[in-house]
């Protein structure tokens, strides 16, 4: 089949906004294109009704699930915006024969940049100057600074990586304690690798970076938070989910730590209870949305899609490890 004969639908938005590129792409070849007519992510129950009849998507977030794949039975492939590939039922997807790839580096260098950010933002509390100062209130109250403190950072991947690097870079002075699945040997003479459960009680700011699986499902909950120290405070730019909304909510109003900042939620626009605390920052799911990072995984996503109707094979595919976790998970 040539590429004309393929239609393409894209879920994420915003698309094509920051650079046309990718829009260009999909012209140049020849590939039909349209853009989720909803500008919003979409709903489970949405997903299917977009996709409809076409051939490949351009995805976000919103769940590919198998019985979206059932209700859309001229799909051939899934390219991922981004890293995050909790979203697809990979095992459908194969059982299917739908090819996924994704865009495992576009994210990392704009979701480490905001984690550090928010990191001071909580320590120095920035966030909460700017509402207090808004309402006529002016105090100024002593912060604390990064290269003070132990720093656990769980979920050592790309953008973990890349956060210890930023620290240790960056903040002399810090104390970098680090858990994941094995101790990642590069990393060797930045961290101290330990169990999450020292890393609970022992760092002054927790980071979390890790793919939402079922077993990351709710890593952080009530258990979790009650060893957390008073002072402590916690960064979600991972996925929601891996942190128990309700329970971080309840922590913060005991003050059982000191703040949160979460970036990603189980829900998407959130309206939660985290809304109504003063002592948390909440951010859109910005994590990946700086214009260079989200440029290049737009354009890395369309050539993809272009190399799929043109009967190439994707530059990233999904790899074995993920199909065979997602099985592993499954059983």
């Amino acid at each position: 089949m040539r590429s004309e004969s393929y239609r393409t639908v894209i879920t994420t938005v915003p698309f094509g906004v920051v650079d046309q590129t990718p829009l260009k792409l999909l012209e140049d070849a020849g590939v039909s294109q349209t853009i989720n007519p909803l500008g919003r992510k979409l709903r489970p129950d949405e997903v299917a009704g977009i996709i409809g009849d076409a051939d490949i998507v351009i995805a976000g977030t919103e769940p590919i699930t198998a019985e979206v794949m059932q209700a859309c039975p001229n799909l051939k492939a899934i390219c991922r915006v981004g890293i995050g590939l909790d979203s697809v039922d990979l095992i459908a997807a194969r059982q299917r024969d739908i090819a996924v790839s994704y865009t495992p580096d576009g994210p990392s260098p704009a979701v480490s940049e905001l984690t550090v950010g928010l990191m001071i933002d909580l320590l120095r509390g920035v966030s909460k100057a700017d509402r207090d100062i808004r309402s006529g209130t002016w105090f100024r109250k002593a912060g604390r600074r990064l290269s003070e403190c132990t720093v656990g950072i769980i979920g050592c991947g790309r953008i973990g990586g890349r956060v210890i690097c930023h620290l240790a870079g960056g903040f002399p002075g810090v104390k970098i304690l680090a858990n994941d699945l094995q101790d990642i040997p590069e990393l060797n003479h930045l961290v101290t690798w330990v169990d999450k459960k020292r890393i609970y009680e022992e760092c002054d700011v927790v980071s979390l970076h890790v793919p939402l699986t079922p077993e990351t499902q709710n890593l952080i909950g009530a258990k979790e938070l009650s060893v957390f120290r008073s002072n402590a405070v916690l960064v979600n730019t991972a996925r929601g989910g891996v942190v128990n909304e309700a329970d971080l909510a309840q922590a913060l109003r005991r003050n059982e730590l000191f703040g949160a900042a979460v970036d990603a939620f189980e829900e998407e626009p959130y309206e939660g209870e985290l809304c109504k605390l003063d002592n948390v920052v909440l951010t859109c799911h910005l994590g990946s949305m700086a214009e260079d990072c989200r440029a290049s995984m737009e354009i890395e996503a369309t050539k993809e899609a272009v190399r799929f109707a043109r009967g190439e094979a994707f530059a990233t595919p999904v790899p074995e490890d993920e199909y065979a976790m997602a099985e592993r998970l499954a059983t």
